[in-house]
């Protein structure tokens, strides 16, 4: 009889450069060798899911503190070959400079970050369970400011847009995207620019604070 356990496992997403990216580590034993995975860990019976992936997050993956939230439970019977492993999934979403700031390196694990169009081979069912997760991720961008997490600090809005036509997988109007976000309040223009950068400064803006959500496509 299937032993019956139960795993956390997360999806970081980060900005960089306009991509959304996703953190995978590489798996160095069997099953699996080779492969890239989710983070996660198994559940203790005394520590709760919550508990659980937020000391992966900071011990296992020295990551700093991020916003984790929990999407969905995965029970396939035959997730693992030997054992009986319910998964909980969740997304974690920090910005780049906070993930270069204070990121800790350690020589123990071995991680990546990969564009979410360019997703590697990886192990078990997390294919899936990726798959999943940048679908709950498209929804949330979509029916809320859930981007003020990943853009805490200022950006131009072609920085912005590219994020929202790569989730969506569309080619939106410039202009319409400015008009939009401008006449719902969803930005505030900062009167700053993006000085240093090849070509006619960008206007640099950053989201109000006050808005309430709501969908915008």
């Amino acid at each position: 009889m299937k032993e019956n356990l139960i795993e956390t496992l997360i999806g970081i997403f980060t900005v960089d450069k306009g991509k959304i990216k996703i953190l995978l580590m590489h798996k160095k034993d069997e099953p699996y060798k080779g492969y890239w995975i989710l983070p996660g860990s198994f559940l203790s019976s005394d520590e709760t899911l919550e508990d659980n992936i937020t000391d992966v997050v900071c011990d296992e993956l020295g990551l700093p503190s991020m916003y984790i939230e929990q999407c969905s439970t995965f029970s396939n019977l035959n997730r693992y070959p030997e054992k009986r492993v319910l998964a909980t999934t969740f997304i974690g979403l920090i910005d780049n400079i906070t993930l270069v700031l204070k990121r800790k390196e350690l020589d123990n694990v071995e991680l990546s970050w990969f564009d979410i169009d360019s997703i590697p081979k990886t192990g078990y069912d997390h294919d899936k369970i990726i798959e999943k997760l940048i679908d709950y991720l498209r929804k949330r961008i979509i029916s809320s400011n859930i981007l003020r997490i990943l853009f805490p600090s200022d950006f131009t809005l072609p920085e912005l847009q590219k994020v929202y036509e790569q989730i969506l997988g569309i080619t939106i109007d410039r202009r319409n995207f400015r008009k939009k976000l401008i006449n719902l309040g969803y930005v505030i223009d900062t009167g700053d620019v993006n000085e240093g950068y090849m070509g006619r400064p960008a206007k640099l803006y950053r989201f109000d604070e006050n808005v309430e959500e709501r969908n915008l496509f």
